[in-house]
This record gives C-alpha cells, structure tokens and sequence, in this order.
C-alpha cells in the first residue's frame, strides 16, 4: 500500500506574512516604548528636583537661611570679584551658586570636603603651580577654571536623564537653576559694592575686603530682585511673603549642545536697557534674529555667544557659576522661550527650559515639583522689567506685568493664586 508522504514547513508566502505583521507590531509598540522611557526619565528628573527641595530644607533648618546665591571667599586681585577677568586663583570672588552649599545635604559630603578644604591637585596644567606646587585655597578659585577639579565634576542629582548634554566644553553641568524673580536688571548685583577706583591699573593690587555693601546697591538689589533667591544677599524662608506653596524656588533647564538653540545659547546684541524695556527686544530688533524656517534655532546670522563670546558660553555649563546665565532663571519670557541677553552675567530673559515635550518642571519653596506648561498665561512679554527707576507698571512694588507665571516668581507681589497648577 503506497503512502504520500509531503515536507512540513512555512512557504515564502507564509514567511512573508508573518514577517509583515511583526514589523507592523514593532512600529505600532515602538512609539508607545519611547514614550514610556521618557516618561521615566521625566520622574527621575523631579525626584532628583524633590532631592534639591529637600535639601533647601534641611539646610535653612541648619542654618536659619537659605543658601547664598553668589556666596564664596572674597579679597580677588583686581577687576570687579564677580566678573571672569577677575583673580582666578585666590579666591572664589563670591561667584559660588546656591548649589555648592547644597553638597553636604545631597549626600556629597566628600566632594564638599574637597572644596571647603585646601586641595592639592588639578584636573589640566592651568593655571600653572597652582595645586601641584601650593594648594587651592579653601572654596577654591572661582568657577570658570576647569583646573580646579570639584567645578569639572558631574553630579548626578544636579542633571535631568532627559538631557543629553555632556562633556566639553562645559564645565559640570546642572538642569536646575535658582529662581531670581521677574525682572533681571543687571541680575547679577546685589547689595555689595568694591572701589574699583582704588585699585588703580594693576591687575595685582588686591581687592579690598571685606566687600562692602553700599545703600545705592541696596536699594536697587531690593526693587529689582524679587525671587526666592537674592544675589549676594542672605534669604530666609520669612522672606518669602507670597508663602512658599506659592513661590518658585528654582527652575529646570536644558544645557546646551552647541546646536543655536534658542533656549540653551544666548543672543548677544544689546544693551541692559533695551532689555529692561523690552524682554522681546531680540525678536523684534531685527529679522535675522530667530530662523524662521526653524523657530527653535538662532539665524545664521544672529549674533550669539558661540560667535561673539565662546563656545564655553552655554546654558547650564557651571552648576558652581552664580551668574544666572548658568544657574538662574526668571519668570519673564514663558518656558521654552529664547535667551535674550546682554552678556553672560547681567540682563538677560533666561526663561527656565527642558527636552520634555510641552514645558519644564519647577520646584515651588515648599519641596513639590510642578510641571509648568509652555503655555502657562505670562501677561504681556513687552512690558518694562521693574526696577528702581521704574515708574507706573514698572516701579518697585508693582505687580508683576508678567501674569500667573511671572506672580510665581515674585516672592512679596500678594497675588492671589486662583488656580491649581
């Protein structure tokens, strides 16, 4: 009796089919994987926020104050102390962010045993001798010099996953910034004050000290500086009038990749003035500011950092740097809007920023973190920045012309807060 015996097996047909409908699965999974991973490292980005929070807390509880934004050994040689020109060795010329005091309480105990201790050692041969032939002096040299070790490391807390910056040519990087307020007039001054007038033209005289703190500067620092943190100047949680639910202690933002983006690379074209004047000077000063056919990136022809500057010059490239180009932020411009500024350390927008999609996380004085929206209502984006020599919607005291979002960032305007965030 003869039996038919046939081969088992898929036909090139079958196979065909089988490999269509997987690709298909793959690219329908794909999208949903991607979002997934963001979305955790968008909670890692606020827990790390929370820690930052957290440590606010246990240090004003140390301390009985906040953390001085602009803190650091003082008695440079030469120059005003908080420029780059300034003695780079000596001293840290109370240039020190709010984020070196927090070391100790983000479980980095051994690095800040290095910076409030002499240190031995360099991370490059500059500047010469220093750390090899005499040590760096306790709170080290101010941030710029990546010879100097603890200003070069990478802190975990400090960084969003989210962001993909790394490397040179920063220094350590941070996606997180001290809230400075709504109006940034020459940002980068508080109450103190040094005679440049006595130090004549050599670069070596030393700087007298102690700084100083001189009534002119005071009473600017107050009119304008209305954040949870002041430059220079001690804060402290009774400060904060507004209460701290309802006050923005600091911002995220997005380090920069050398690529023109509008939000991590400074445009670099005007005066303290017309930014003061207006906050949207730099997209309406010229046509060539903003690429038109890519909204999120300078024009070839505008004149940024990178160009005019250095390419060191990036957003978020010193978490050590209290010059709020690097760790500060204001509530003028909505999130995700460009950098408009005069230089690196005076008047400039420096809304915070995030690669998240649709805004940036913030921390509110109380320890939460919020997820702000780009869209959150800023009231109007041209008008004057309150200073002291504002008057009408700009003088000391006005509410912030800025709406809701510039209200969060003001820590004595007695807005009321009508919505949940």
């Amino acid at each position: 009796m003869l039996t038919s015996r046939r081969a088992s097996g898929f036909t090139l047909v079958e196979l065909l089919v089988v490999i269509a409908i997987i690709g298909v699965l793959v690219g329908l999974l794909l999208p949903a994987v991607q979002a997934a991973r963001e979305a955790a490292r968008r909670m890692s980005c606020s827990n790390n926020f929370k820690q930052i929070g957290l440590a606010i807390h246990n240090y004003h509880s140390a301390y009985k104050m906040l953390p001085i934004h602009g803190s650091g050994t003082e008695g440079g040689r030469g120059g005003i102390p908080w420029e780059i020109y300034s003695d780079t060795v000596h001293s840290s010329n109370r240039r020190l962010s709010f984020l070196v005091g927090l070391l100790p309480f983000i479980e980095q105990q051994g690095l800040w045993d290095q910076v409030s201790n002499p240190l031995w050692g360099r991370s490059d041969n500059y500047p010469s001798g220093v750390g090899i032939d005499y040590p760096w002096n306790p709170m080290g040299c101010t941030p710029q010099n990546d010879g100097y070790r603890p200003w070069v490391s990478e802190i975990p807390t400090f960084r969003c996953p989210s962001d993909p910056g790394v490397g040179l040519p920063a220094s350590g990087r941070t996606n997180y910034a001290a809230c400075l307020g709504d109006s940034s007039y020459y940002g980068d001054r508080g109450s103190i004050y040094v005679d440049n007038d006595a130090l004549g033209s050599e670069v070596s005289t030393p700087v007298p000290v102690p700084y100083i703190q001189v009534s002119s500067r005071a009473s600017a620092a107050r009119a304008k500086n209305r954040g949870f943190f002041q430059p220079h100047d001690q804060c402290r949680f009774r400060d904060i009038l507004d209460g701290l639910s309802n006050t923005i202690a600091a911002g995220e933002i997005a380090t920069d990749l050398g690529d023109r983006d509008i939000r991590t690379m400074g445009y670099d074209n005007t005066s303290n003035s017309a930014i003061r004047n207006n906050p949207s000077f730099c997209v309406d000063s010229a046509d060539d500011t903003i690429d038109p056919d890519r909204p999120g990136f300078w024009h070839p022809n505008a004149t940024v950092f990178a160009t005019t500057e250095d390419s060191t010059f990036g957003r978020g490239f010193r978490w050590a740097e209290y010059h709020n180009y690097f760790t500060g932020m204001y509530t003028i411009l909505p999130p995700n809007s460009e950098v408009c500024t005069t230089n690196w350390r005076e008047t400039g927008t420096n809304p915070p920023s995030s690669r998240h999609q649709g805004g940036c996380h913030v921390l509110m004085g109380d320890g939460s973190v919020t997820f702000i929206s780009d869209s959150i209502e800023s009231g109007d984006r041209r008008a004057r920045m309150v200073s002291l020599s504002g008057t009408g919607a700009a003088a000391p005291g006005a509410p912030s012309p800025y709406g809701l979002w510039g209200s969060l960032g003001t820590r004595g305007g007695r807005e009321t807060i009508g919505e949940s965030l």
